[in-house]
């Protein structure tokens, strides 16, 4: 069965103002009764601890029946994190600067090692503070592993995090309002399953 994820990265928050930015959100999502106060047992992140859904849960996502799981809640994750879409791989990755799309696996999905040997050890570089370059193949520039794209937006770098475990799909007017309380950061919503 699995449990389903949903992760909000803001793209632009830095790592001076992650933690605020990540305390205003969970401030107005208590306030707003989506999330409950108490942290609890009820996520798979970190220390396990989060928020579970609040009586007004249902105005974030399209399906209001709330899951009956124990993994059923929010987890705000601030620092240098990768964030991916758990099972599966990134299929294509593109270049920031050219725009050049590098296919990741073969038609049977397995993963093309000498299209991965760019970005070996880039992730764990920037999470580490580093700058994470990767040489595009094609440009032949380098750029932050941070600033690449990737098919279905399977990673995303960042310093802020909200996931969201097997919540229904969340709103279009849910997520534009967490941009809207980040200050109109650029965000992306990553899906996954673990």
């Amino acid at each position: 069965m699995g449990d389903y994820f949903q992760t909000i990265v803001d793209l632009d928050a830095t790592e001076q103002d992650a933690a605020r930015l990540g305390a205003v959100l969970l401030d107005r999502l208590i306030a707003d009764g989506i999330v409950d106060a108490e942290r609890t047992d009820c996520v798979l992140d970190a220390d396990g601890y989060g928020n579970a859904p609040g009586p007004n849960y249902a105005k974030a996502v399209d399906d209001p029946e709330p899951v009956e799981l124990w993994s059923n809640g929010l987890y705000i994750a601030t620092g240098r994190t990768v964030f991916d879409s758990g099972q599966g791989e990134a299929g294509v990755a593109t270049c920031p600067l050219c725009a050049t799309t590098i296919r990741l696996v073969d038609d049977t999905w397995c993963p093309v090692d000498d299209a991965w040997e760019p970005f070996a050890g880039r992730f764990e570089d920037w999470e580490k503070g580093g700058e994470g370059a990767v040489e595009c193949t094609s440009c032949h520039r380098p750029s932050g592993i941070d600033r690449w794209s990737w098919e279905d937006g399977y990673y995303a770098c960042g310093q802020l995090g909200l996931t969201f475990w097997n919540w229904a799909e969340l709103t279009p007017d849910f997520e534009q309002e967490v941009r809207r309380r980040l200050g109109g950061h650029r965000t992306v919503t990553l899906r996954g399953k673990l």
